[in-house]
């Protein structure tokens, strides 16, 4: 599993929202100033250098609050290997308050082979520090192959993805609107509980239940709205320390704790896929698709 680095956490909160200098930068992921490709690339592979669009968002306003990137076996890949990033206008940060959303950039890139340069909107809720990444209808993160005229695809699919961010911003105000039923919120407790734990078949094993990826982790986290419940499934899924009762391969008890997400790959498809559940809840219930 890739490893995380606990700068990324820590640094990301809203209410000392700090703005990681490069030498910061070099520490928790030194492969985001990778200006070449890794030695095992061909010639038509073609670097594309973090901390160049890095640099570039800056001017847009945009800072990076977080930054991490994978552990590898291979020594030769550390300054090269995939990595993470949060950006954030902290400019907008003096207003903010504990449930308020904010729009993140997440930036996801390597020179190694082990990723294509991905920039995708964000959201980040001022509650818990795990960020969420958004996936409506109206918006795809821009995808970049290592092959080709990189650069300035690069800078035409980051204006396209900063415009379309601030879209995802009405989803908080449209899905608290929307009330959830019992049996409503058991489906969806049941949903993220197969999108958390099910294997390639979709069978799940684990003792954790949908009930407990719904239990709020502090008390003004109770509504019964979609955006809250959304919020909720989705903190418990990603940061994991939920505990059961299992049994083992001779039928024994034995106790069972989640892991927390700190994949970057598995931390991004599972946000993802809870987005989209959500996203079909609130078509569910309204009766309209995403604009």
């Amino acid at each position: 599993m890739d490893g995380m680095n606990q700068l990324y956490g820590r640094s990301a909160r809203f209410d000392h929202a700090h703005v990681l200098s490069e030498d910061e930068l070099r520490r928790a992921a030194p492969s985001i100033f990778a200006v070449e490709a890794h030695e095992s690339r061909s010639e038509r592979f073609r670097p594309i250098p973090t901390i160049e669009v890095v640099r570039g968002l800056a001017r847009e306003g945009f800072m990076v609050v977080g930054a991490k990137q994978c552990r590898v076996s291979d020594p030769s890949k550390r300054e090269f290997t995939k990595h993470l990033l949060r950006l954030r206008r902290v400019d907008e940060d003096q207003s903010l308050r504990v449930g308020d959303t904010v729009c993140e950039m997440l930036l996801k890139n390597a020179n190694d082979g082990s990723a294509a340069y991905d920039l995708m909107a964000g959201l980040f809720r001022i509650r818990c520090l795990n960020s969420l990444v958004s996936q409506t209808a109206t918006l795809d993160s821009v995808k970049v192959r290592h092959s080709g005229d990189v650069m300035n695809k690069v800078i035409e699919g980051t204006y396209t993805v900063l415009e379309e961010a601030r879209r995802t911003l009405a989803a908080p105000a449209d899905w608290s609107g929307i009330t959830l039923n019992h049996d409503e919120r058991h489906a969806f407790g049941e949903a993220v509980r197969v999108l958390r734990f099910g294997d390639a078949d979709g069978e799940v094993t684990t003792p954790i239940t949908g009930e407990q990826l719904l239990r709020p982790r502090r008390m003004d986290d109770n509504a019964r709205d979609l955006w809250t419940t959304f919020n909720v499934a989705q903190e418990n899924a990603i940061r994991g320390g939920l505990h059961g009762i299992g049994r083992d391969a001779n039928n024994r008890r034995r106790r069972v704790t989640t892991r927390a997400v700190n994949g970057i790959d598995q931390d991004i498809k599972l946000n993802k896929a809870l987005w989209v559940l959500a996203q079909s809840m609130k078509e569910l219930k309204t009766g309209r698709a995403a604009a």
